[in-house]
């Protein structure tokens, strides 16, 4: 297969891949929407059967309360009855003093009683709020989800016609290549095949050396950017590049460990010196 051939099928894959990626990412993150919306309703449900016990709790609280009104209500009546009966001053004095005390109490307990009520008609209408919100908040999670179900589902069907599109573009292509190239365009944001330009990476705006760039301008084989990873195809730029592939100072694949064996001498130079001024 022509190189031109092969790069022009790297770059219409490239956009297939690069869809099927963003399409892949919005089916894992759009049914996430639903997760606040299914807290909130979890923390209604869970708010809803607090409630439900606080009231169950102040019912037999506020039962209580009425049988012992009642109580002191029937203690109080009896000895108010047995008034009539006494003879003494001392039967008088014990018994206005038992009259006295059921009537404090009766005073307290419907103290009691009302103080129950009110928080019982208080809880009874949370609860009624609570319910309402949580019916509506079903509904429209149920929506919600609907809604994503089919969303999701449409990018399925997307990603489903993109992957026979890409069958098609991979025949007669290297399967290491295609390996290699999609995961370079997961890394690069989208980007796995770009043009040199000016002996110069368009992905990593590095300039290449000058024997690499040369087989690249020849098309001899697919090459990957020793710096960014993509790959290259060549492109001439506005001002040509012939000035460039022919400079034989701009060095070559080689000179790159001869570039970083000098910039390591530099940096401990310059470390020797600044220990040296430290000491100093």
């Amino acid at each position: 297969m022509v190189m031109e051939d092969v790069f022009e099928k790297l770059r219409s894959l490239q956009d297939i891949l690069s869809e099927k990626i963003n399409l892949g990412r919005d089916i894992q993150e759009i049914p996430k929407l639903l997760i606040t919306q299914e807290e909130l309703l979890a923390r209604l449900k869970k708010s809803f059967i607090e409630k439900n016990q606080d009231y169950e709790r102040t019912k037999l609280a506020e039962g209580d309360f009425r049988n012992q009104l009642a109580q002191a209500e029937m203690d109080r009546e009896k000895a108010e009855k047995n008034m009539d009966s006494i003879s003494t001053q001392r039967e008088y004095e014990a018994l206005d003093k038992e009259i006295r005390d059921a009537a404090e109490k009766e005073q307290q307990f419907r103290k009691e009683l009302q103080r129950e009520e009110r928080a019982l008609s208080d809880l009874n209408e949370q609860i009624k709020q609570n319910e309402s919100l949580i019916d509506q908040q079903e509904k429209d999670l149920e929506e919600r989800r609907a809604g994503i179900e089919a969303e999701v589902a449409e990018k399925k069907s997307q990603v489903a016609k993109l992957t026979e599109e890409e069958q098609v573009l991979n025949q007669g292509l290297d399967p290491e290549v295609l390996f290699k190239f999609e995961r370079i365009i997961r890394n690069k944001g989208g980007q796995g095949i770009v043009a040199i330009k000016g002996g110069v990476c368009m992905g990593c705006h590095m300039i290449l050396p000058v024997d690499f760039a040369n087989r690249i301008h020849n098309q001899e084989k697919i090459e990957f950017c020793p710096y960014c990873s993509r790959i290259l195809f060549y492109e001439e730029s506005e001002q040509g590049d012939e000035e460039f592939l022919n400079n034989e100072d701009a060095g070559s694949l080689a000179d790159l460990d001869d570039m970083d064996d000098d910039e390591d001498e530099e940096e401990e130079e310059e470390e020797e010196k600044v220990n040296i001024d430290y000491e100093e």
